[in-house]
Order: structure tokens, then sequence, then C-alpha cells
């Protein structure tokens, strides 16, 4: 991570920098003499005001401006008409054309040359010579305003790129180091909140982090939980097998045929129990595609299959005509039979199981109503927890129907309600999203 945040830092600033320095060295490399002449302030608007001079007071107004331009700043001006005759004597000294004909370069003093066009339509050459020392030193008064603005636009953009990496590097060091807690299982649920609360990309990113965490820790506890589960309620069924096996060696042979019956009851409550384990562990499988669900079919057939089961039990399903869902049609059919099969179990003879099936704002909801005795409401929390029986249940089961019919809801992203009826019985309600 340090390696990224140098880099980055050090692209900004250099970046920054390279564009500032080549930016001043173009400027002057290609408009020198123009940036000499519109800067210098013995040559800056020299030629309006000469000109204004020459036409309204002479030729001898004309030179004395010259020579006062020469005594402060210590250039020298020579002003030549159109036909290239000077209009004044000017300021250059007499040989100095004789001089730079016998030295060509170097020359101790910078020539520059600058047309101007009066407002008569009269045209100008002013020629300037500049000693070198004079230009140096006006260089150096000249460039230190930009050259300090320079360094503050520097410093300033150089904490602003500080600033600017660490954002990105500090939240990419956050999530590596939850990346590194999560797989080593110590994952803290709060460890990356404050990062998902940035308005960027970054805080969504930690914020799918943070749920992604939330929910692979749940599935490890889920499984860890499962494990004990499973292991706590296969002693029974293999404790029971083993006594028997036991009883059946001591005993004569006709205690052993009454003892078969007792062995094969034993391995068929072993295998359901496996079977429904089975089923459970499959849910968090990848189901495949979804497919096109008719509820109040499923529904239906699971009425024509329970009466095979409870031929004495009423089924009444109302509502539902022409509602479809996307979603596993065999994952969610062996929920809603477990859901049907446990209103059963406790519903009596004499009065309906009622399935009411509808649709509400943009959801399916069916209610599976039973008029049993209902669950004691300090147990309705525990209710879809895996092996968890209330206590007053004698009816055979293994504490895994509703916990299978819930992870199956919660695959298809709806959710499972589970409460006692006000007027008496259960109720178990299933929204699923259309």
């Amino acid at each position: 991570m340090r390696s990224l945040f140098w880099r980055i830092f050090a692209s900004f600033w250099l970046a920054i920098a390279l564009v500032a320095g080549l930016s001043l060295l173009f400027g002057h490399a290609l408009n020198q003499d123009a940036w000499i002449i519109a800067r210098h302030p013995a040559l800056k608007e020299l030629p309006e005001t000469w000109v204004q001079v020459y036409r309204e007071h002479g030729p001898e107004a004309a030179q004395k401006l010259l020579e006062q331009r020469k005594r402060r700043y210590r250039v020298d001006t020579q002003v030549l008409d159109s036909s290239g005759e000077p209009l004044v004597r000017g300021t250059l000294p007499p040989r100095a054309a004789a001089f730079e004909a016998r030295h060509r370069a170097p020359l101790p003093w910078r020539r520059l040359t600058q047309e101007y066009s009066g407002p008569d339509g009269e045209s100008y050459l002013f020629i300037y010579r500049i000693p070198h020392p004079e230009l140096d030193a006006w260089h150096r008064s000249s460039l230190a305003w930009p050259l300090a603005a320079l360094g503050i636009a520097l410093v300033v953009l150089t904490v602003f790129s500080l600033l600017l990496t660490l954002s990105i590097t500090r939240p990419l060091d956050r999530l590596r180091r939850a990346v590194h807690d999560l797989g080593r299982t110590a994952y803290q649920q709060n460890s990356l909140e404050r990062l998902g609360r940035r308005r960027d990309e970054l805080g969504v990113l930690a914020s799918d982090f943070n749920r992604m965490g939330q929910r692979l820790q749940g599935l490890i506890a889920s499984q860890r939980q499962l494990l004990r589960d499973v292991s706590h309620e296969l002693r029974s069924p293999l404790a029971r097998l083993r006594i028997a096996l036991a009883l059946a060696e001591r005993a004569s042979p006709e205690e052993r045929e009454k003892l078969w019956p007792r062995l094969g009851q034993e391995c068929d409550r072993l295998e359901a129990l496996i079977a429904e384990i089975l089923a459970l562990a499959r849910l968090d499988a990848e189901p495949g595609a979804r497919q096109p669900v008719v509820p109040r079919a499923q529904l239906e057939q699971l009425r024509e299959d329970a009466r095979l089961v409870a031929p004495r039990q009423e089924i009444r399903i109302s509502g539902g005509e022409g509602l479809e869902l996307q979603g596993w049609p065999d994952m969610l059919n062996r929920a809603l039979d477990n859901l049907l099969r446990n209103a059963l179990r406790f519903n009596p003879e004499d009065r309906p199981v009622e399935i009411d099936i509808r649709r509400d704002a943009g959801r399916i909801r069916i209610r599976i109503r039973d008029h049993g005795p209902g669950v004691p409401a300090e147990h309705l929390g525990q209710l879809g927890e895996p092996f968890f029986r209330a206590p007053q249940q004698s009816s055979p089961g293994h504490g895994l129907g509703l916990a299978i019919a819930r992870r199956a809801i919660e695959r298809h992203g709806g959710k499972l309600r589970l409460d006692n009826h006000p007027e008496g019985g259960f109720i178990a309600e299933v929204e699923l999203p259309v």
C-alpha cells in the first residue's frame, strides 16, 4: 500500500510541476523579445507616448523624452521613419552601428526592434539597446513575484495532492485490513462503518464489503451451529440403534423378531433426519436460473397430496388467480409443503386450514392459518431455527421443517413471519417479491 501511495503522490506532484515549469520555459523561449518589450518599464507604452510628444511638441521634446528614459533606465533608443531615416538624434552612440558591424557576437547589450503604426497611418521603427547587466537585474526583479507565486502554488498543490492521495490510499488500507480479518474469521462488523458513510465509490465499496462480511460471518456462524445441532440430533437415533443391536445380540430368536421392526424404525428415522439435513444444506448451493412459478397452482397440488395423508382435514384456498413470480419451483414447493404440513399437524379436524393469496404493493403474500393451540409467546422468536421444537409439541419431527421453509423463502428474497392469530390458532405469512 505504501508503494501505491508514493506512486499516486509523485504522479500528481510531477505532473503539476512539469506543466508549470514547461509553461514558463516555453513562454520565455518563444516570446522572449515580445515579453521584454511588453513588460520592461522603459519600453512599455513608449511608442505611443513618443509619437504623441513628437506630433504635439516637436522633435526637441521627443529627443528629451528619450534622454530622460536613458538616464532613468539606461536604455538607448533610436526612432526611424518608414524610409529608414532617423526622426531625432536618439540616444544611441554615434559609433554603435559600426561597433555592432565589427563585433557580431557577443555584444555587451541586447538589441530589440519594434514596429509601430501611428494614428496618422505613419510607420515608425523603434530600435532599443539594453545593456546585459541592466537586463539581468530587471529579469531578477520581474521574475521574483512569478517565482514566489509559483512556489506558493506548488506548495498548495503539494498539500492538495497529499490530501487527495491519502483520501484514496487510507480507505484501501482499511479495506485490506478488513479482508485480512475476514480471512481469519476475525472481522468486526463495525470496522468499516465510518468508511461506509463516505459519499463516493470507496464508501459504496466499503458498504458492500461490510454487508458481505456480515453475510459471510452469519453463514459461518449458522453452519457451525448447524454442525453442532446435527451432531447432537444424530446421537439420539444412533444411541437407540446401538442399544437395540445390543439387545438383539443377547435376545432369543423370538425376541429378535420383535426387535427387527424397532431397528427398521430407527433406521427410517435416521434416514429421514439425514434427508432433511441435506435438504437444508442444499438451500445454500447455487439453485440455477429462475423460472416462472404460480403459487396457487402449487398450493392446489399440495392440497391434493395432503388428502392422502389427512383425508379428514379441509383446506380452503382463496385468491391468487393469475399471480406469478420468478423463482425456483422445487424450493418454493418444499417450503409451502412444510408450512402446510405443520398447519395440518396441529389443526383440529372440525376446522379448515385457511390459505389466502393476494398481491400487495408489488409483492405476493401467502397466509396459512390453522386453528390449533398456537405457540407460547416466549418461543415465537425461536421458530424457524434448526432443530427447535416447541415444548408442548408431541408430534413426530426434527424441528427442520420451518427452518427449511424460512431458508427457501429468504433465497427468493422474501420473508417468513410466524405468529399466533389474534382469534386463536397459528398463522404463517409468506411474503415474496414478484
